[in-house]
């Protein structure tokens, strides 16, 4: 994360958008009937999310459009990298995780991360459906929003794509590896 203002240069912004442009036309099967126009006007209108959207892509994420809310207009963002975004590996869970660990403390975790970025972990559900849009995670594995009952615990639930199908499993949530990170989502 560089920049703490939420605002984005007139460089970094052309520069993101241009990425999302050239992402978007690329991958047409994530957002059949969507037109990147009327993306890009809602993205010009809403700075702050503009800037979350460049932390994901910063941070290897890749966020692209994967869908639009009926109801509300707007567009739905995941990060839709092929494995696991780079820049957020190595994370536990959540900040009570985080300072339960007594030694070999990781540097952040997934929930202070992604409040940071403005962005959500993606839901079971929502990992399941960035799925049907292509094999994400094949060497890798993200962390998910956990349901509190299982967090009471002391748990926490990830997920990854092997075997040709989506596993999802559970861990400590002071638990972290090199090759799990999460994946967000973003509303715009």
């Amino acid at each position: 994360m560089t920049n703490t203002k939420r605002q984005l240069s007139p460089e970094q912004r052309e520069q993101l958008l241009r990425a999302l442009k050239a992402r978007f036309e690329k991958n047409m099967n994530r957002h059949k009937g969507l037109e990147w126009d009327i993306v890009q006007e809602k993205l010009e209108a809403n700075a702050e999310k503009l800037w979350s959207l460049h932390e994901m892509e910063i941070t290897g994420g890749e966020p692209d459009v994967v869908g639009r809310d009926t109801k509300t207009g707007e567009f739905i963002f995941y990060d839709c990298s092929a494995e696991s975004p780079k820049g957020r590996r190595s994370i536990c869970y959540d900040r009570e995780a985080l300072e339960s660990r007594k030694a070999h403390k990781p540097e952040n975790s997934a929930i202070d991360l992604a409040a940071i970025m403005g962005i959500e972990l993606l839901t079971e559900e929502q990992y399941r459906e960035l799925q049907k849009l292509g094999n994400f995670d094949t060497k890798t594995s993200s962390w998910l929003k956990t349901p509190s009952e299982i967090r009471k615990l002391g748990g926490a639930i990830f997920a990854d794509f092997r075997y040709g199908n989506v596993f999802v499993y559970h861990n400590g949530a002071d638990s972290y590896y090199g090759a799990r990170g999460f994946r967000g989502s973003l509303r715009v």
